[in-house]
């Protein structure tokens, strides 16, 4: 389970996981959204990340902190990506312009963009998730928690993965 603000590189890590592990890759904002970025229903939406955390394995990527729980309960593994504010945004931008093919975590019809809605959620995003993460850690203590703030944490985690350090 991956999770962090936009613009971390959660996506594109969990297709890199995806394709060392050949674990099932789910992100959540494909479902969180129809077409046109318009939000699903919630209960729709809860259900949908229910059917997927109860299968054997998975890998998901995504925010929605009103399901954290749901999937931290049922993780192996919390890997919580807390990159830099500034980079966050720069990356959020770049990824207008630059979208990576490759990963597909969007809705249809939900082209890249950076709204207002976003970038506020974006600085809000810390103080939001810093009680339910303290709340989960407490409650859940056996599900291993990585909180990765840069490249080099990144990198050494994903070598875990190659090297098969984290179980598949």
């Amino acid at each position: 389970m991956l999770f962090g603000r936009p613009g971390n590189g959660k996506s594109t890590f969990a297709n890199a996981l995806h394709k060392i592990t050949g674990l099932p890759l789910h992100h959540l904002d494909k479902h969180f959204f129809t077409k046109n970025w318009i939000e699903r229903d919630t209960q729709e939406f809860l259900d949908i990340q229910q059917s997927i955390v109860d299968t054997a394995s998975w890998i998901i990527d995504g925010n929605s902190i009103k399901s954290l729980e749901m999937r931290y309960i049922r993780a192996d593994l919390v890997l919580y990506l807390n990159y830099p504010r500034w980079l966050c945004y720069i990356r959020v931008f770049k990824r207008i312009f630059d979208k990576n093919i490759e990963i597909d975590d969007r809705a249809d019809s939900c082209p890249e963009k950076a709204s207002l809605k976003l970038l506020k959620y974006m600085w809000t995003f810390d103080q939001r998730v810093e009680k339910p993460i303290a709340y989960l850690r407490k409650k859940y203590p056996n599900t291993k928690f990585v909180k990765i703030s840069n490249d080099r944490d990144l990198r050494n985690i994903e070598l875990s993965f190659v090297n098969s350090e984290f179980s598949r």
